[in-house]
C-alpha cells in the first residue's frame, strides 16, 4: 500500500509538470461555463425544457473534463513516460505492473473530479446551476463515464508508438466528438443530421447519461448509455492489456 501512495504521489507530479494538460482539465470547461454565461446567461429556455443553459451545460462540461483527460492526458502522458523511459526504469523495480495501473488511475481520477468540482462550484456560485439528481448516481456515472474513456486513452497509448503521435490521434478523435455530441454545444439546439451522427460517438453517450442522471432521470431510462459505456469499457480493457508497451 505505501508502494502505490508513493507511486500516485509521483504520478501526480509527472502529470503537474504539464501545465497544459493540467490547465484543460481543472480550467477549460470552467471558464467555457463563464464565456457562454455572459453570452446566453441562464435564463429558463424552451429548447432545454424550461431549464437554462448553465443549467444543462454544467453536466455536459463533465463529459468534456472526462473526453479530455481520456483522450488527450492519458495517451499523451503514458506516451511520454515510455518514450523517455520512466516505464522502463518502473520495470526495472519490484513494481508489480497492477500497483502502477492503479496509481496511473487514481491520478486521472482525481484530476478529473477536481475539476468537474470546480466547474460546478463555477455555476452554483455565479449563476445557480439547478441540480434535480442524486449525487450517488451522478458520482456512478462519472465512474462509468470515465473508466470507458480511460481504458480508450491507454489503448491509443498502447499503439501511438511516440508522444507527438499519441498528442496527433488524441486530437484528432477529441475535437469533432467534443463539438458533435453535446460536450460543448446543446444537441437541442443542432440540426437533425448533426443529432443522428451523434449516437453514433461514444462520447454522446457521457453526456446523455450524465445530464439524465445531473435532472434526476432512473437508470432505467439511459440502459443504451449504460450498455455502450460498459462495451467501451470491457473492449478498451482488453486491447489495452494487449498492446500496453513498458519501452
Amino acid at each position: 500500500m505505501r508502494a502505490l501512495w508513493k507511486l500516485t504521489f509521483t504520478q501526480a507530479k509527472l502529470y503537474l509538470r504539464e501545465p497544459l494538460g493540467a490547465f484543460f482539465t481543472l480550467f477549460f470547461a470552467p471558464l467555457m461555463l463563464i464565456l457562454f454565461g455572459f453570452i446566453w446567461g441562464n435564463d429558463p429556455d424552451p429548447y432545454f425544457g424550461g431549464r437554462g443553459t448553465i443549467d444543462v451545460s454544467v453536466p455536459a462540461y463533465m463529459g468534456l473534463i472526462i473526453a479530455t483527460v481520456g483522450l488527450m492526458s492519458v495517451p499523451i502522458a503514458t506516451s511520454a513516460q515510455r518514450e523517455s523511459g520512466v516505464l522502463r526504469r518502473y520495470r526495472a523495480t519490484p513494481l508489480r505492473p497492477a500497483t502502477y495501473l492503479v496509481a496511473d488511475v487514481l491520478v486521472y481520477f482525481v484530476m478529473t473530479i477536481l475539476g468537474i468540482l470546480l466547474l460546478i462550484l463555477v455555476g452554483k456560485i455565479g449563476y445557480d446551476v439547478r441540480f434535480e439528481g442524486s449525487l450517488i448516481s451522478v458520482m456512478a456515472g462519472l465512474c462509468l463515464g470515465a473508466s470507458a474513456f480511460f481504458g480508450l486513452g491507454y489503448v491509443l497509448a498502447g499503439l501511438a508508438p511516440t508522444a507527438r503521435v499519441a498528442q496527433v490521434v488524441g486530437m484528432v478523435v477529441f475535437y469533432p466528438m467534443i463539438f458533435l455530441s453535446g460536450a460543448t454545444i446543446p444537441l437541442e439546439v443542432m440540426p437533425e443530421t448533426v443529432r443522428n451522427v451523434a449516437r453514433f460517438i461514444p462520447l454522446t453517450h457521457v453526456v446523455t447519461l450524465l445530464k439524465g442522471l445531473w435532472f434526476g432521470e432512473p437508470w432505467g431510462e439511459h440502459l443504451t448509455e449504460v450498455t455502450v459505456l460498459v462495451g467501451m469499457l470491457v473492449a478498451g480493457v482488453v486491447v489495452a492489456a494487449r498492446t500496453f508497451r513498458w519501452e
